[in-house]
């Protein structure tokens, strides 16, 4: 009747979702009386972030419906393929769904090169999907939330549960501070993140230095003109290089959006890395985000 026979059920142990305020109580207590975290860390914001999307995670009805969402705006994407939920079978507790077979793309480093170059492209394009076209982001970037399927060629998605939606007056600032990175515009980098809220305007030249060349490395892929090879890069170790100072430094915590997006991009570049892909992430880039309309009605012209 729901056009397939095996079926993946996942069952929340009882008293997880209960748990959840306790335990980050007790986390954040011990986090403050030990002192262990720089004052740049925003410990309260963290928490409060770290607090909905693991009530988020419990909320396997919240889940279902992310997995229709998604089922509905990927049903004709010739790469990507979403489990059919079972919803006479599911509750908030119990989420059954179509058993979906492949290989974890933590076992994709030993495909050829022309398979790994194909999962990390169509992986960076879901993300710039998600964000500029859909809307709606799987912000999760456990490698184990995605199949591989040798014979069809197909990438399964998994695990619906951090899914969620961004405001308009967000997406249209971020995507000015990555159309800024990808430009290698160093003052509209300072413009876009004070308007988004990553800068106030009063940082110490050290911290705005700092922060601009972390958002100049995320953008160096969509700046490079034809293939970007993950492979040969440095962009993962001079963003960590800059770390230490923006923790020292910055005045105000990022926006909180950026949490679970930062996430969910910074585990598409690493599976990349991983791979070895190769990318033609501008080409991604430009043919996304020109489709994108600004709340004012603009879009971007290349």
């Amino acid at each position: 009747q729901v056009g397939f026979d095996k079926v993946a059920v996942k069952v929340q142990y009882p008293g997880v979702a209960n748990s959840i305020d306790s335990d980050l109580n007790n986390l954040q207590s011990l986090l403050v009386m030990s002192k262990l975290l720089p004052r740049g860390m925003y410990l309260d914001n963290s928490i409060r972030v770290a607090r909905r999307e693991l009530h988020w995670e419990c909320d396997y009805q919240r889940e279902a419906d992310a997995m229709t969402k998604f089922g509905t705006l990927l049903a004709d994407d010739p790469v990507f393929v979403v489990p059919r939920l079972v919803s006479d079978l599911s509750s908030k507790m119990v989420l059954t769904a179509e058993f979906m077979d492949g290989a974890h793309l933590k076992h994709a480093e030993g495909y050829s090169q022309e398979i790994r170059d194909y999962i990390g492209t169509h992986i960076m394009r879901l993300c710039l999907q998600e964000l500029f076209d859909f809307e709606f982001m799987q912000t999760d970037p456990n490698w184990a939330n995605f199949l591989y399927n040798e014979h069809t060629g197909k990438i399964a998605l998994l695990d619906f549960g951090a899914s969620r939606s961004f405001d308009k007056s967000f997406l249209d600032k971020y995507l000015c501070v990555l159309k800024a990175a990808m430009d290698g515009d160093r003052e509209a980098c300072r413009h876009w993140s004070k308007e988004l809220g990553f800068l106030t305007g009063y940082e110490a030249d050290v911290m705005t230095q700092a922060h601009v060349d972390s958002v100049l490395e995320i953008g160096k892929p969509f700046r490079a003109t034809g293939i970007y090879d993950f492979g040969n890069q440095d962009v993962s170790s001079n963003v960590r290089s800059a770390i230490p100072v923006m923790l020292r430094h910055r005045l105000t915590p990022p926006p909180e959006e950026t949490y679970s997006l930062h996430r969910k991009l910074s585990g598409a570049f690493l599976l990349c890395i991983k791979l070895r892909a190769r990318v033609p992430c501008q080409d991604l880039f430009k043919g996304i985000t020109s489709k994108y309309t600004f709340s004012d009605g603009a879009q971007l012209v290349y």
